[in-house]
């Protein structure tokens, strides 16, 4: 996920080409979505079929600058360049919102799969909410929920004793993919032996909570299109 430091009063894919800016107004959720790979299509997700140089102003490209830029004036063949190339900006209301949502979803992960190391019984939510707070923890807008766990968690040990259920797996990635995965599976727990082998091939022990252990699979499976082996070894 992109966002700009300025601020924009509208939710925009943009980009620059030929020291011009185009730009055309989306909405958000399906523009993510987009970007992501998702199959959406263009028309669902723009709010006018306008190419823009100046959304804010309303100021419309004109054809011939679309042609020198993009080769093509047809609308939605731009607008595709633009979302598939560019950047997605959103108003400062949409990041916040998606900020909010995305705490709510870590601390409820949390909640659902760690205990009080001392107890052994579920931390509540309102305890966890105030460690949140107290620890001045910022959600990183560019990371999925899930993948900010383990370093969230890191951060809150201090002020509250936290222990997960964790389930320690293999995960062997082609070599086309292994570069790429190195982070994801990284995001989701600790290492704890890994080999790169003469293939060009990754294997990796890794450590992850066990109520995250669906969504790895999800994870792996949708970057590298099931090519990844994997097995649970307890």
């Amino acid at each position: 996920m992109t966002f700009d430091k300025e601020k924009v009063s509208f939710n925009l894919a943009r980009i620059k080409k030929h020291g011009m800016t185009f730009e055309v107004v989306v909405d958000p959720d399906l523009a993510m979505n987009f970007k992501d790979g998702k199959s959406i299509e263009v028309t669902d997700l723009l709010k006018s079929e306008d190419i823009f140089t100046d959304a804010k102003k309303g100021n419309i490209a004109p054809d011939e600058t679309l042609i020198k830029a993009f080769g093509t004036d047809n609308a939605l063949k731009v607008a595709n360049i633009i979302l598939t190339e560019g950047e997605i900006q959103v108003t400062s209301e949409y990041r916040e919102k998606k900020r909010e949502e995305k705490k709510k979803r870590i601390l409820e992960l949390i909640h659902i799969n760690a205990v009080d190391a001392q107890t052994g019984l579920p931390h509540p939510m309102t305890r966890l909410e105030n460690a949140w707070a107290e620890a001045k923890i910022r959600v990183d807008d560019n990371k999925k929920a899930e993948d900010q766990i383990h370093d969230i968690v890191t951060v809150l040990r201090p002020i509250l004793p936290i222990k997960f259920d964790v389930k320690r797996i293999e995960v062997h990635v082609p070599a086309t993919y292994a570069a790429k995965m190195y982070p994801t599976i990284k995001n989701f727990g600790k290492f704890k032996k890994e080999d790169w082998l003469n293939d060009g091939s990754w294997k990796v022990i890794v450590e992850i909570p066990a109520g995250l252990q669906d969504e790895f699979f999800d994870e792996l499976n949708s970057k590298t299109h099931g090519s990844v082996e994997t097995k649970i070894l307890d």
